[in-house]
């Protein structure tokens, strides 16, 4: 269906509060929401439960559900203001959850969706939440979202809108955020390689940034036992390399990071803070975009990461924009005590053939495990 058509019917209901962490699969649906509705309507969350957190605030002001948009690899983060905020056995707060079904079976995905695909449905049944599967072999998409909302006010609970792959039709978005920073992703993490040396570990953030590090690795020849991909739990890459660096006090260990990834559980700086590791060295690449899922802007343009980061006790941090900057601020950053922190600003330039790791996550997982214990 053509996503101005949902989006009408939503408006019918009285839906006119959005929120939720972009997806590809509803990628469509998220670009003509936010060509269409306010900035103070529609609020792209930094995570899922605060999303569901949004919506309930939105519902007790206005009497009104919202919707709150996710992928289902992020589902998890909302199930605890699911069951103990809006469930109807504690405060009762209608909203409508759109979930993108990645992993769903029968389809080929990434072996991170896979699994969170398959126990989808089961999922939502165990949490008594009355749900759809919308698909391009749905019959009749309209009646079953007006059922499901007025399942939800009748019963003032939370429902679902599965959507399949292929459900939305293509929609080109009109609106985009400002960006001309001069360096790519991809060219910012060969600088950093070259850099900081070919022998440091890194971990890597969910989407292209970990796509873009295999690349570069296997053009160069390098291998692959020095880098953790951390393919899929969203805002996590950090708190992995705390715990390898907090075990591993005599091997640097990187972290290659990205602005929304960070967002999404920014409390991690705190930890890495406190804790003080001072062989973690801490770089953001910032496009101010959740690129991944469709290039949906963030706050990441919006705020001062090096600012966040001193103010959680990092012993330096640094910033860049330009080839010669990052060159000059990664040399900075290797030689810095830890935690140190280097913020890149880059475009939202990928390439279309970026490729995938040929290799499975636990194949990764044993290569570093075997570096780490050389």
């Amino acid at each position: 269906m053509k996503p101005e058509n949902i989006f009408d019917i939503f408006s019918e209901l009285g839906i006119n509060f959005y929120t939720g962490v972009p997806d590809s699969l509803l990628k469509n649906f998220c670009s003509y929401v936010n060509d269409k509705v306010s900035v103070k309507d529609h609020i792209i969350s930094t995570n899922e439960g605060s999303a569901v957190a949004l919506a309930s605030g939105h519902y007790l002001a206005t009497g009104k559900p919202a919707l709150v948009y996710m992928q289902n690899s992020g589902f998890g983060n909302a199930v605890n203001p699911v069951l103990s905020l809006a469930d109807p056995e504690v405060y009762g707060i209608p909203m409508m959850l759109m979930i993108g079904w990645r992993g769903e079976p029968g389809k080929k995905d990434e072996p991170q969706h896979i699994k969170q695909g398959r126990v989808l449905i089961d999922m939502i049944r165990s949490m008594e939440i009355p749900y759809r599967i919308f698909s391009k072999q749905s019959s009749d998409p309209e009646k079953d979202i007006r059922e499901l909302f007025e399942i939800s006010v009748s019963k003032n609970c939370p429902v679902a809108l599965v959507v399949s792959e292929g459900f939305f039709e293509s929609y080109s978005p009109k609106t985009g955020i400002e960006n001309t920073y001069p360096v790519s992703r991809e060219k910012a993490i060969s600088i950093i390689l070259d850099s900081i040396g070919k022998n440091e570990i890194i971990i890597s953030t969910t989407g292209k940034t970990s796509r873009e590090l295999f690349e570069t690795r296997k053009s160069e020849k390098a291998g692959h036992d020095k880098d953790f991909l951390t393919v899929g739990s969203m805002g996590h890459c950090s708190q992995i390399a705390l715990g390898i660096a907090l075990n591993k006090r005599d091997k640097n260990i990187f972290i290659l990071d990205g602005d929304g990834a960070v967002l999404m559980h920014m409390g991690a700086l705190a930890v890495i803070g406190t804790q003080a590791p001072g062989n973690i060295r801490h770089i953001i690449l910032n496009n101010g975009a959740h690129e991944s899922v469709g290039g949906q802007p963030t706050a990441g343009f919006g705020i001062s990461f090096t600012e966040i980061a001193d103010a959680c006790g990092y012993t330096m941090c640094l910033l860049a924009e330009t080839e010669e900057q990052i060159r000059a601020e990664a040399e900075v950053l290797k030689n810095a005590k830890g935690p140190a922190l280097l913020e890149i600003r880059i475009n939202k330039n990928s390439r279309s053939d970026l490729g995938r790791p040929d290799s499975s996550p636990a194949e990764n997982k044993k290569l570093l495990m075997d570096r780490l214990r050389s």
